[in-house]
C-alpha cells in the first residue's frame, strides 16, 4: 500500500470519528454557545433585543456609525447591508429589523483592537427601519435608515 493512500485513509476514519462525536453530542462548541443570547434572539421589539445582548435598551444615537444598506430593496431575501464605524474600542455590532419577526438579524462580537466592520446579508420581511447597534468602550451607540422592501423574504 502506497504512503498516499494510508494517509488518505488515516484522514478519513480520523475524519468520520470526528463527525460521528460531532453528531452524537460528545463534542460541542461550548465557547460559541455561551456567547448565544436567546433573550436577544427570542425577543419580539427591538428594544428588547438590544436589552437582551447589552443589558439596556438604552442608546446614544452617533453620527460614528455609517449604515449601509439601500433605500429600496427589490428583494427583501437578500438585502445586502455593511457598518462602518470610527467609534475606537469596539466590542460588538449588531443589526436589527424592527419589522422582521426576529429583528436581531445578527449580532457580531469582536476583541482586540479591531476596525469595526460588518458587511452581510439580512431578509427583510416588510418596509422597516433598519438598526445598527454598536458597543463601543462600555458605550451603546446606534444608528437606523428607512428600506422600503418591495417583495418579502420572510415569508412574504
Amino acid at each position: 500500500m502506497s504512503v498516499k493512500r494510508r494517509s488518505f485513509l488515516k484522514g478519513t476514519v480520523a475524519t468520520s470519528a470526528l463527525g460521528v462525536a460531532v453528531g452524537s453530542g460528545l463534542l460541542q462548541p461550548r465557547a460559541a454557545w455561551a456567547a448565544w443570547s436567546e433573550k436577544a434572539f427570542s425577543a419580539k421589539k427591538v428594544d428588547e433585543a438590544i436589552a437582551g445582548l447589552y443589558g439596556s435598551a438604552t442608546t446614544k444615537d452617533s453620527s460614528e456609525i455609517k449604515l449601509t444598506v439601500p433605500d429600496i430593496a427589490e428583494n427583501g431575501a437578500v438585502v445586502p447591508i455593511s457598518v462602518t464605524t470610527s467609534l475606537k474600542n469596539v466590542e460588538s455590532i449588531a443589526i436589527l429589523v424592527e419589522k422582521n419577526p426576529a429583528p436581531l438579524t445578527g449580532g457580531f462580537n469582536f476583541s482586540g483592537n479591531l476596525e469595526g466592520y460588518v458587511s452581510t446579508r439580512i431578509k427583510m420581511g416588510e418596509t422597516s427601519d433598519v438598526y445598527a447597534v454598536v458597543k463601543a468602550g462600555g458605550q451603546v451607540y446606534s444608528t437606523k435608515k428607512m428600506v422600503k422592501v418591495t417583495i418579502g423574504g420572510c415569508g412574504g
